[in-house]
């Protein structure tokens, strides 16, 4: 954001990233960063509030923050030698207008080797990131075979959309 000309400045929300089981695994994104928000509906003044939440979908299948090592592996060799969708939702909000969109991007994966899924797990630790995985370090240029659409998206923010909305916003 910075990068992109904003000042801002970073709040986490105490909010719980669970979400109701019969919402599409193409919408959990967006109903993640909407909560986020909603958390500082009551507390914004002028100001503009922008929240995010990015999951991989593999089909039917939803891959958010791996709980522990085992379930890294697992994702990681569940997306090996595949092409799975991330979707980023974001919500902006201020006092008189709220925006809720998401940003999709496919990414293929080559062929991984457990050698290779375990040296990045245990060595980059990425237990916070949805599919275990971040595209901007050593995981992503190695396992990375090609994206279609925005690489910025995959790494958590889709700052091209964002940064259309907010060059547009008006306070008044």
């Amino acid at each position: 954001m910075r990068e992109a000309g904003f000042d801002f400045i970073v709040k986490k929300p105490d909010v719980e990233e669970d979400f109701p089981a019969h919402i599409a695994v193409n919408e959990v994104a967006a109903f993640l960063a909407k909560k986020k928000a909603m958390f500082f509906k009551d507390k914004i003044q002028n100001e503009v509030v922008v929240t995010a939440d990015t999951t991989v979908v593999l089909g039917d299948l939803l891959l958010n923050k791996p709980g522990d090592r085992n379930e890294a592996i697992e994702m990681l060799q569940t997306l090996s030698g595949k092409t799975h969708i991330v979707i980023t939702g974001v919500c902006i909000l201020s006092k008189e207008k709220e925006i809720i969109f998401d940003d999709r991007t496919e990414v293929t994966f080559v062929t991984l080797t457990r050698n290779e899924i375990e040296f990045y797990i245990d060595n980059y630790k990425p237990y916070d990131k949805a599919g275990a995985y971040g595209a901007q370090d050593w995981f992503g240029m190695i396992a990375i075979e090609k994206i279609k659409g925005s690489y910025f998206n995959v790494m958590g923010l889709p700052i091209h959309r964002v940064y259309q909305h907010l060059v547009n916003w008006d306070l008044n």
